[in-house]
């Protein structure tokens, strides 16, 4: 079921145990080859195809372009939310719809810059709400195995305009793809740390990071069905109701 279709009666109507499935994304520069709306085309991508085959047990609200992407804005036509802007943006979608009831929600993610605010926005939510079932997760979560065993670049995961993300987005909207513009990009600091909080033009010559060049729809075709069952999964089990059970 889609929120943004339906009449206030007919949300009335619905089953309470309905899993509110939330998109986020951004709207970002993705490098030369990329459209800024790419991380919430694949969200709400993934989560569209997630209703279309559980319709029962999902209510899908509209994607959440706005994230949180200061770390682009040195790239034009970026637009970003502060953290706290995006925290306060995500806990009125689910406040809204908890006064209506609804007490099962899943952020699906598609924006690494929005990972932090959405674990720092529901754990407060839950903090004050311990009767709402509350859970996030990047997509491509879902799709590491099938995006390890396909890739041909060195990068064996998911990036930013890369192998993968670029592969999806051939997949889900190969019109939107500046295919004569696929370059492989990335820049690392010398010596090696993992501890930088980074600019993106510090980690990028033109906003891509990975091997955009190797992409390829039937990759992002695989890709996708992976995280999209994956979060169907997720779906299921939260409709269902999960009890916590020992280790023993």
């Amino acid at each position: 079921m889609i929120l943004a279709d339906m009449t206030w009666k007919e949300v009335e109507a619905l089953d309470r145990n309905t899993v509110v499935l939330i998109p986020t994304g951004s709207l970002e520069q993705h490098g030369a080859h990329l459209p800024l709306l790419t991380d919430t085309l694949l969200a709400t991508g993934v989560a569209s195809a997630v209703e279309q085959r559980i319709p029962s047990k999902v209510l899908m609200t509209p994607g959440v372009w706005l994230g949180a992407s200061g770390h682009h804005l040195n790239f034009a036509g970026t637009c970003s939310a502060s953290v706290a802007g995006y925290c306060e943006a995500i806990t009125a979608i689910i406040e809204s719809l908890a006064r209506h009831r609804f007490h099962r929600f899943l952020v699906v993610n598609g924006h690494g810059g929005n990972n932090s605010p959405n674990d720092v926005a529901l754990r407060a939510l839950k903090e004050k709400n311990s009767n709402l079932t509350l859970g996030h997760v990047g997509y491509y979560v879902y799709g590491e195995k099938a995006i390890a065993e396909v890739m041909e670049g060195p990068d064996k995961g998911i990036q930013h305009a890369c192998e993968a993300e670029t592969s999806l987005m051939m997949h889900l909207h190969p019109d939107k793809v500046r295919t004569s513009l696929l370059r492989n990009d990335g820049l690392r600091t010398d010596p090696p740390t993992k501890s930088l909080v980074k600019m993106w033009d510090e980690v990028s010559e033109e906003g891509s990071l990975g091997y955009a060049t190797l992409a390829s729809a039937s990759k992002g075709k695989t890709i996708f069905e992976a995280c999209v069952a994956g979060v169907v999964g997720e779906v299921e089990a939260i409709h269902q109701g999960v009890v916590y059970v020992g280790i023993f």
